[in-house]
């Protein structure tokens, strides 16, 4: 293109945008706005793709599309193809587990359809342990695709429709609004997949950087600019990055804000920083330009595509990860670097012309490849790992299950036959309070418990006081938490048979509100409420103290923390808890992590979900702590 300008300084914009990524995953609770680097990779792409095709437009009076999308095709596909087929060879090999789904996961993401796949079926992106995807974070992938595909052929109709650039400048900025409305309105905080995978909702960023090249054209910025417009600038600039270092640290995923006009402040603060750093009068095109920065932001569609493969195959494998927290870092910008150097450079710039006459000269002894013929063995190898993988992945109800999901399944059917009748004694013994009140009384006082056959198997099974048996066998008590408290629901139930227990497979402290409020506006929130949240993932302070509004002060919480080695946030979480315990008098924290410390006989292969010893453990406990605080009403 004549005269199109390279803007090294998005380079630097690239680094922190991805920096905010991989950080958010490491760090969720330290970096809780991380996650918003997509917006600035969407605003930067809706930018410098309308800016060429409009000096297209202006030059040729066309824009060659196909030419466009054969471009973005060798530019997208070579690395996205080798990281579906190397991470599903992995997984095949060492974690068949993650296999669920994975027909179609391959097929939407070779379509550029992932995203709205996983609006039905995916984890939410906020979802930080749950055998998380390692392709989950390829949902941006998909949507900046169908936008490459789409945005010609509107750009091209806007441009013939539109005489007047300043129409087409209003019209994208109004449906960059459009698209922020949107995500209002179909903002649901027990499920954010819809808002936050969609490609309607997500356009702001893109549009506002797209209608910022009618606005900023790169090739008419004066170099020379007065000192007054460069002061302005300036201040536009630093005030810009200020705001997006701190909402990147502050504006959680999971709140309220983020979708109801916080992501569309963070995408106008991007765009005003792109159009500093893009003008060339500016210093902050030479303080976003540097080798280091050049470097990671030509390497940042590999350092994104690999982040999660690396994070999870890592996590999975080393349970301590606090020991080297920054070895996950490493292995991802190496991975990175090679397959820039020997996948997306050569790839890019490489004519495949037939690919079956392609794939016959790189086995041929005589073929202009020569000995770089021979890595082909290793690449067929991994090929038709991955292709065993594909067919015998698992659907959604596919047959492959561990212990722990078998017991989480049984357990649930358990707990819903067993809540129904908890739920009904619990109503009976608020109308008997006093005669209830008399009955736990008499317990406390009585010197010889007299014990029934099955009291007596569930103090010996529980290595609890005859006591504490006859006290939780009347105790009632209403548990709301994850995978952890799914897998000893029996346990828990069979020591309270009052207890209503609300367990769920990746459940997060932000989910538990609705959940809270729905219990307690019916009347079936008891007074001892039991809570085993936090495995998933960091929550704030502020999320913690809205489940304290919502169960009240007059009843007593019991909060489990969290025994997870295998995730970085663990101690934040514990942390948390135990200072929620000082500032609420009617918060008890029952301290699962140094009782189950060092104790590996007690978990499944995952070393965080209690197998059958762990779950009698971990009830007993619980039980311990629920009889000596709870309340007796």
């Amino acid at each position: 293109m004549k005269n199109s300008r390279y803007i090294s300084g998005f380079d630097g914009l690239r680094t922190l945008a991805l920096l905010g990524v991989i950080l958010y995953h490491l760090l969720p609770y330290d970096v809780k706005g991380g996650y918003l680097g997509v917006s600035i990779f969407f605003a930067i792409s809706g930018y410098l793709i309308t800016d060429l095709f409009v000096q297209e437009w202006d030059q040729n009076g066309s824009i060659k599309v196909l030419s466009f999308y054969k471009r973005r095709v060798k530019r997208l596909y070579p690395t996205l193809v080798v990281v579906l087929i190397a991470t599903t060879a992995y997984m095949t090999l060492f974690a068949r587990n993650l296999l669920e789904n994975i027909r179609s996961i391959v097929w939407t993401n070779l379509l550029f359809v992932y995203n709205w796949w996983q609006i039905g079926n995916g984890q939410s992106y906020f979802d930080r342990y749950n055998g998380e995807s390692p392709f989950t974070h390829l949902w941006y992938l998909s949507v900046i695709g169908q936008y490459y595909f789409i945005w010609p052929i509107v750009l091209i109709g806007l441009l013939i429709t539109f005489k007047n650039r300043g129409h087409i400048l209003g019209i994208l900025n109004g449906l960059a609004i459009v698209s922020a409305i949107l995500m209002f309105i179909l903002y649901d905080p027990s499920n954010t997949n819809r808002v936050y995978y969609g490609s309607d909702t997500r356009m702001t960023p893109y549009l506002l950087g797209a209608a910022l090249a009618f606005l900023w054209p790169s090739t008419h910025l004066n170099p020379k600019l007065n000192k007054n417009g460069r002061c302005v600038l300036n201040v536009l600039g630093l005030g810009s990055l200020a705001v997006i270092i701190w909402m990147g640290l502050t504006l959680s995923g999971t709140g309220n804000f983020a979708y109801h006009g916080g992501m569309l402040l963070f995408s106008i603060f991007s765009v005003i920083l792109i159009a500093v750093i893009a003008h060339p009068g500016t210093k902050f095109g030479n303080w976003f330009s540097n080798p280091l920065f050049a470097w990671i932001g030509k390497r940042s569609y590999g350092i994104y595509l690999y982040q999660f493969p690396v994070m999870i195959f890592y996590e999975k494998a080393v349970v301590n990860i606090a020991v080297h927290p920054l070895m996950e870092a490493v292995i991802i910008v190496i991975i990175s670097d090679f397959s820039y150097r020997f996948v997306e450079v050569p790839l890019a710039h490489f004519n495949f012309g037939n690919p079956f006459i392609f794939l016959r000269n790189l086995v041929r002894r005589d073929s202009k490849f020569g000995n770089k013929r021979y890595i082909a063995i290793p690449v067929i190898l991994i090929l038709i790992v991955a292709s065993v993988g594909v067919v015998s992945g698992s659907g959604k109800n596919g047959n492959h299950h561990s212990a722990l999901q078998l017991n989480i399944t049984k357990n649930k059917k358990k707990s819903s036959k067993q809540n129904a009748k908890a739920l009904e004694t619990q109503k009976l013994a608020k109308l008997k309070k006093k005669q209830r009140e008399a009955q736990l009384a008499s317990i406390k006082k009585e010197k010889a418990i007299k014990l029934t056959d099955a009291e007596r198997k569930i103090k010996t099974k529980y290595k609890l006081e005859p006591s504490e048996v006859k006290l939780a066998q009347k105790m009632s008590v209403t548990g709301v938490g994850d995978s952890i408290m799914a897998d000893t629901s029996d346990d828990l139930q069979e020591v309270f048979p009052n207890a209503y227990i609300s367990a769920k497979v990746g459940r997060q402290v932000w989910q538990a509100t609705s959940l809270l409020k729905q219990l307690a506006a019916q009347g079936n929130l008891s007074s001892n409420v039991l809570i085993n949240l936090g495995t998933n993932g960091a929550f704030t302070t502020q999320q913690l103290k809205t489940i304290v509004s919502v169960v009240g002060s007059k009843r007593e919480i019991f909060w489990v923390n969290v025994h997870v080695p295998t995730q970085n946030w663990e101690s934040t979480v514990n942390k948390t808890i135990a200072n929620s315990a000082k500032r609420y008098k009617n918060i008890h924290v029952i301290d699962w992590y140094d009782a189950s410390l060092k104790q590996t006989g007690w978990f499944y292969g995952d070393h965080v979900h209690p197998n059958i010893e762990g779950s009698k453990e971990y009830t007993t406990l619980v039980t311990k702590a629920i009889v000596k605080y709870g309340s007796e009403d």
